[in-house]
């Protein structure tokens, strides 16, 4: 078992402990005693360096012995070793995870709304709550009631309690026996492994990002103290900057660009709409000036992408009596074959032939059909078949 000194003392950066044992490889290393926190309860591993090589990783094992990491072996000799944990990573997590407390907290204050689980991640973190919303005025006022209790300096202690006695805990432990116990004065307790400030005065803000709906309950993404500092600085240059472009205030850009928003909308409308109609009007042209063949059937091939524009094309064409359009793409290798009524072509058998040949899929019905294959290589052999299967009608 690995005495974790960061349990009692959580601004612990520096320590001296002895090794116990290190695995094959030198990499995996176990010490009597540490301050490096594992992965836990929602909270990312400690990094730093062990003798001064960097530990990569900290893990939890079974048997309640924490291994350490590293990035290349530890000496064999070495048996007293030097611990300092990347102290702005361990600041950063208990700015995190205290600020959860608090904000996991105050839900259950103002609107007894319970917290489900808790995950911390290297850019914000997030929390799921019972309840399948949090309107933006109940988030505010959250964001409001966390600010007040910062501002209040609220002691944040850490206590051994026996699981026996009425803790008052905001959240039933499963555990038994000694519980450690994290407090913040006057408003919660919870039992919780992880690292934490000393007051909530040293959490800075607590900024809430977006809120959405996961599984039926609501998933709060939030960010504390420096984090905070730093989202909120990011979001105002960008938005600044994107005021400067569109040469309005800061409080009237948003309503400037949803405005710029719907007139793009109703400008791709039009383009699509008048990019259909052109494409139509070339079907038509198309169709008039390309020659029958021996069988009075007007066959023509192009080559480029299969989209909107090269489908409506394709049906203009075969809109007129005894047509076959064929569409070749390299990129992705594909093909299209539209075919009139009075063809006697089937396109959608016809593709699904010669796709299915080639190791590809596709399929249609009788008018319109579209397959691609593997390699633009293959193109050439599908479009032979289909030319060949033409010449047999």
């Amino acid at each position: 078992m690995t005495e974790r000194l960061y349990y009692d003392d959580c601004y612990l950066r520096d320590f001296e402990a002895r090794v116990i044992e290190v695995t094959d490889d030198g990499r995996h290393v176990y010490l009597d005693r540490t301050a490096f926190y594992p992965a836990s309860g929602g909270q990312p591993f400690d990094l730093g360096t062990l003798g001064g090589i960097a530990v990569r990783e900290v893990v939890d094992d079974e048997d309640h012995r924490i291994g350490h990491i590293l990035e290349s072996p530890l000496a064999a000799s070495e048996n007293a070793i030097q611990g300092r944990v990347d102290w702005a990573r361990r600041w950063d997590h208990m700015q995190q995870h205290t600020g959860q407390h608090l904000l996991s907290a105050v839900l259950i204050e103002l609107y007894d709304i319970p917290t489900v689980s808790f995950h911390m991640s290297a850019a914000s973190s997030t929390i799921d709550i019972g309840a399948p919303a949090l309107d933006p005025k109940r988030a505010e006022r959250v964001e409001e009631r966390c600010s007040e209790i910062i501002a209040e300096a609220r002691p944040v202690t850490i206590t051994y309690e026996n699981s026996s006695a009425d803790l008052g805990l905001r959240k039933a432990s499963a555990r038994s026996g000694t519980l450690r116990i994290v407090s913040i004065e006057r408003l919660d307790r919870s039992a919780c492994g992880g690292t934490h400030v000393r007051s909530t005065a040293e959490l800075g803000p607590i900024l809430i990002r977006k809120i959405d709906k996961i599984r039926g309950n609501a998933r709060i993404e939030f960010v504390c103290g420096l984090r905070a500092l730093r989202t909120a600085r990011r979001d105002f240059l960008g938005l600044s900057e994107i005021s400067r472009i569109v040469s309005v205030p800061v409080e009237e850009a948003a309503a400037v660009v949803a405005a710029q928003v719907e007139r793009g909308k109703a400008f791709e409308k039009t383009c699509q709409r008048l990019a259909s109609e052109l494409a139509k009007r070339e079907g038509r042209e198309l169709y008039e000036t390309t020659a029958s063949g021996p069988d009075g059937i007007r066959r023509v091939t192009e080559r480029g992408e299969i989209d909107d524009a090269m489908r409506a094309r394709a049906r203009a064409f075969i809109s007129g009596s005894k047509a076959v359009f064929i569409a070749i793409s390299t990129d992705p290798p594909s093909i299209l074959v539209a075919a009139s009524p009075d063809s006697g072509v089937h396109a959608g058998e016809r593709v699904k032939a010669a796709v299915t040949a080639a190791g590809g899929r596709g399929g249609g019905n009788q008018a319109l059909a579209q397959g691609s294959v593997p390699s633009a290589a293959l193109l050439p052999d599908v479009e032979k078949a289909i030319q060949a299967a033409n010449a047999r009608e």
